[in-house]
């Protein structure tokens, strides 16, 4: 069984950078490596809203507009980990960041039923 589990949340000021760490602890060498890892986010009051995700087959990536250009997804295959550096953080941007796995290696973009497995989520507060 896939257990997802997400790591790197924090607070941080505003125009700062976070590195946010996904990982299967049952079967690390498989479910980042075979299929596609998605983040997304959800504020209170909102939505869960996808925001990147990374394919397993050649890489592509994928960002949603609120972070294009400032957060980047990779796969880190030395620690068998997907990575999303998070960089030029807003207060906007304060939400719980969630790590989810696909059901096959492309991503299939940002409907939450589109991901068998997510992991319990990380805080990111993006305050001053």
């Amino acid at each position: 069984q896939v257990q997802l589990a997400e790591s790197g949340g924090g607070l941080v000021q505003p125009g700062g950078s976070l590195r946010l760490r996904c990982a299967d602890s049952k079967d690390p060498g498989i479910t980042v490596h075979y299929y596609a890892i998605a983040w997304f986010r959800q504020a209170p009051g909102k939505e869960r809203e996808g925001i990147s995700c990374i394919s397993s087959r050649d890489d592509s990536t994928t960002y949603a507009d609120s972070v294009r250009g400032r957060f980047t997804i990779s796969r880190d295959s030395a620690s068998n980990t997907v990575i999303l550096q998070m960089n030029s953080l807003k207060p906007e941007d304060t939400a719980v960041y969630y790590c989810a796995r696909g059901f096959y290696a492309y991503c299939s973009g940002w409907d939450p039923s589109e991901y068998a497995f997510w992991g319990r989520g990380t805080q990111v507060t993006v305050s001053s």
